[in-house]
């Protein structure tokens, strides 16, 4: 199911089952929106970002940083960050997005993607860092891109633009029961930022 220009609010499930997930649109004006793009292409501490497969380390095009409340470590694709002091910032769109959900989050991971050509493979954010079922609020920047969901039994998938200045909320049993990608595209040579809002726990 594609959802290209949803007549949808915030209320709205996306998901037909086995989790929620709740689009918001955008939630900044396209001054701030812009403000905050070039602030974080500027300023964040940018980091190629890495995975062992087979034994083999990998370095991505994409670029990551993590922040957070303490000096949280996380792990995925088998290395591990540690989070980076908030910047003021980071501190404003924390705030705003806990404002916005109801939700409260303790980290961010950041991806910085050049351009279209570069995305994510299908994945689900499970790892055992993060709290169970919490919420990811998932903050975009810069160039639309499209974000798909599929179902890890039924292959339903279920697909959106995700635009400049907005907002979306994965949360319940979303990363057990369902992956997510952000598929490549040669529509666009534009940057995107995504801040992604977590929730660590020791």
């Amino acid at each position: 199911m594609d959802l290209f220009n949803p007549q949808t609010d915030e209320t709205t499930n996306l998901l037909p089952k086995d989790g929620t997930v709740n689009y918001y649109g955008k939630v900044f004006s396209r001054n701030e929106a812009d403000f905050y793009r070039e602030n974080l292409l500027n300023t964040i501490d940018w980091k190629n970002d890495e995975a062992v497969i087979f034994g083999k380390l990998i370095l991505t095009k994409r670029k990551v940083a993590w922040y957070g409340d303490q000096e949280f470590e996380y792990t995925y694709s088998n290395t591990t960050k540690k989070a980076l002091p908030w910047t003021k910032e980071l501190l404003d769109l924390k705030k705003a997005i806990e404002e916005k959900t109801g939700e409260t989050f303790n980290s961010c991971l950041l991806n910085l993607y050049h351009s279209g050509e570069e995305g994510m493979a299908w994945h689900s954010d499970a790892e055992k860092d993060l709290k169970k079922n919490g919420a990811i609020g998932s903050v975009s920047f810069g160039a639309e891109r499209k974000f798909a969901f599929k179902h890890k039994e039924s292959k339903e998938t279920v697909s959106l633009i995700l635009e400049h200045g907005s907002l979306l909320v994965m949360k319940d049993e979303t990363q057990t029961h369902w992956l997510h990608r952000l598929p490549t595209t040669k529509s666009t040579q534009k940057p995107r930022v995504n801040l992604t809002f977590r929730t660590i726990v020791r």
